[in-house]
């Protein structure tokens, strides 16, 4: 168990942000041991051998892959730079990793247990080298692995920062730490994490605690803890329907509410735009907001507006309404 003093200036400076890195960086823990994520599968099944066979993942994994172990190993905190805000940018983030110091580079190596392999070695050995073909692995592998399913994770992550602001501001700094994670325990003004490989000196007035939601982490949770910018990526709420497909419309929620609306329902386990919505089904975007707003007025969907796109999703009227029709 870690145990992180907040002060009261650092309570007051918590924020949220999203960040590309910490995905890539979960999402290849999940792929070095799939049988603890269950919940991911599905996209294992179908970006394992792609990268596999680009030297991504594997036996034959490059840079990125030895530098993050199945858990619990000690993963480098040099990987996730700060995060700067909700609008992630891998770019600049990659921009942010190539600019680590030297020596935090090998402080950071000399703590990974075991022989250094010849790449970890190079690494160690020049590291403005090694981080360049690292970033360039990184962007190889965003594009096979998560570039094509971001749209989706990017509402998951945005729905729950919503949410958890939400909580926030209706309950305070005490109600939101406790709500993050059963590892995350708030008492006494200390942050309790319950993990290994943590160095976790007390948070000062200064800087705060930047809270990221992840759709990777999941079951557990992440933490760095250097004093310009102690980060928690914890599991985003949803993401347990996240790679769920619906099977189909149920004839008698269809003989209720509508084909059309009742398609939308199915669609709406997690957060989601009314672009997307009009993608998926083959409704114009007109249509779709139609139903929506008939939907709405019933209680059976909610709307939340996350920067300048409207996200909706079912309520517990329609989850219920969907468990009677199935």
């Amino acid at each position: 168990m870690v145990a992180i003093g907040l002060s009261a200036g650092a309570v007051a400076r918590i924020r949220f942000a999203v960040s590309c890195l910490w995905e890539v960086v979960a999402s290849v823990r999940v792929l070095r041991d799939p049988g603890d994520h269950a919940v991911h599968l599905p996209w294992v099944r179908r970006v394992r051998p792609p990268l596999v066979e680009a030297g991504l993942a594997g036996p034959d994994g490059g840079l990125l892959w030895q530098l993050v172990p199945a858990p619990p190993g000690y993963l480098a905190d040099f990987l996730t730079p700060p995060p700067v805000g909700l609008t992630p940018d891998l770019a600049a983030e990659l921009a942010a990793l190539r600019a680590t110091p030297v020596a935090t580079v090998r402080a950071h190596l000399d703590l990974y247990p075991g022989d250094r392999t010849p790449a970890l070695a190079a690494l160690y050995a020049d590291p403005p080298a090694g981080l360049r073909r690292l970033t360039g692995e990184i962007e190889a592998y965003w594009r096979i692995a998560l570039a094509p399913h971001w749209p989706r994770l990017r509402l998951l992550l945005d729905a729950d920062v919503a949410a958890r602001a939400r909580r926030l501001a209706e309950d305070g700094a005490a109600e939101l730490l406790n709500d993050l994670h059963q590892q995350v325990r708030w008492e006494n003004d200390t942050l309790l994490v319950a993990q290994r490989h943590c160095l976790a000196p007390d948070i000062p007035d200064g800087p705060g605690l930047v809270l990221v939601p992840s759709a990777f982490v999941w079951p557990s949770v992440l933490s760095v803890s250097t004093a310009d910018a102690p980060q928690l990526a914890y599991p985003a709420r949803g993401l347990g329907t996240l790679w769920e497909r619906p099977d189909g419309v149920p004839d008698a929620l269809a003989a209720v509410v509508g084909r059309g609306r009742a398609r939308l329902l199915t669609e709406l386990a997690a957060p989601t735009s009314t672009t997307e919505l009009a993608r998926r089904t083959g409704m114009s975007a007109g249509g779709v907001s139609q139903h929506l707003t008939a939907l709405r007025a019933v209680g059976l969907v909610v709307t939340h507006r996350r920067g300048r796109t409207l996200l909706s999703t079912r309520t517990d009227l329609a989850e219920a309404l969907l468990s009677a029709a199935a």
